[in-house]
């Protein structure tokens, strides 16, 4: 430590990049106005424009290691007055990696000798904020200069991967997996990202991940008129019972009550979506079909039954999978016929 005067205060205006340039708290704003000097060390800073606009002047210096910053902060230079006001530090993004470790060094080994240090928030993380980083990762990746395969990619060739995250997400679900949950919502939040970027490069039909959003944020406060509107509903089975009556509404141009069920969902998971459907609908024009089970079906023997099923077919050298898709494809056909319809294409 030099025999130079201390600083008279120091204040680390701690900031985040993830909010508007200039949004920052009143306290920010008082201590960069009332500030001796106000030091920075990049000059791309995101809220420099906006300090200099508010008549701050901010000296961008190159602060080599973090101990050299440290000293540079705490002394006062010459020729600052005993009663200029504090030195304020506008934090950089990368959060000045080993600084405050300084810092704290030299208020250890040079006790008296430094300033009054103090951390100043001047922003703050909204909700969600860490979307926007995944907003910027994925467009550097599909960016000139960023990552060739990424950039290959196309919502086709992503279809795989959409599909094995949920599973994966299915999986960590039942397993009761905390971790391996969070991570694998992750993947699936990707997937989402990942094709909404694609889509901005579209050149007719293009659309960004704020369309996305806003575009379920509309359907959510239309399909919940008992929360965001003046509807009422007294429990959960009135409010699914509303949601459903919304939906058909938006619906209304579908021919059949399986319209919209789509055909490449796994065989029982078909099957399931196509009985739901019809169950939902109240519709009785076509019969179930008759078979066979335990006296008492519960979650154990349903599942016995259908690995049976399973194992038998193997045996027999038929597609389990391609069976049950077939015969959940004849089920939507014979629907569609009740209905006067003709068999989807």
């Amino acid at each position: 430590m030099t025999t130079n005067t201390p600083a008279a205060k120091l204040i680390l205006l701690i900031t985040t990049h993830r909010v508007a340039p200039g949004l920052l708290s009143w306290p920010a704003w008082e201590a960069l106005r009332s500030a001796g000097r106000v030091l920075a060390a990049d000059p791309a800073h995101p809220q420099l424009p906006a300090v200099a606009q508010a008549g701050v002047e901010v000296r961008i210096v190159a602060p080599g290691s973090a101990p050299a910053l440290a000293r540079l902060l705490t002394e006062a230079p010459a020729g600052l007055p005993a009663d200029a006001g504090p030195t304020v530090w506008l934090g950089s993004p990368d959060g000045d990696p080993g600084l405050t470790d300084a810092l704290a060094r030299l208020a250890v080994e040079h006790a008296g000798e430094v300033p009054e240090i103090e951390v100043l928030p001047g922003s703050y993380d909204l909700p969600g904020a860490r979307l926007l980083d995944l907003v910027s990762v994925m467009d550097r990746l599909r960016s000139p200069g960023g990552c060739p395969w990424d950039a290959e990619q196309t919502h086709a060739s992503l279809v795989k991967y959409l599909v094995e995250e949920a599973y994966e997400l299915v999986e960590a679900i039942e397993e009761g997996d905390r971790d391996m949950l969070r991570e694998e919502l992750g993947d699936v939040l990707l997937q989402v990202f990942f094709h909404s970027r694609i889509a901005e490069e579209h050149p007719t039909g293009a659309f960004s991940i704020d369309d996305v959003a806003g575009d379920i944020v509309d359907k959510l406060m239309y399909r919940h008129p008992h929360v965001f509107g003046d509807a009422e509903a007294s429990g959960a089975a009135e409010v699914e019972a509303s949601w459903e009556a919304l939906k058909a509404a938006e619906k209304s141009e579908r021919e059949s009550v399986l319209d919209g069920v789509p055909a490449g969902l796994p065989s029982l998971a078909y099957a399931a979506k196509l009985v739901s459907r019809v169950r939902r609908a109240g519709f009785t024009g076509v019969p179930d079909e008759p078979y066979e089970l335990p006296a008492e079906l519960t979650a154990e023997s349903a599942g016995r039954l259908l690995l049976a099923v399973a194992q038998r077919a193997h045996d027999a050298g038929v597609d389990v999978d391609a069976a049950l898709r077939s015969a959940a494809r004849g089920y939507r056909d014979a629907v569609r016929a009740a209905e006067g319809l003709k068999p989807a294409e």
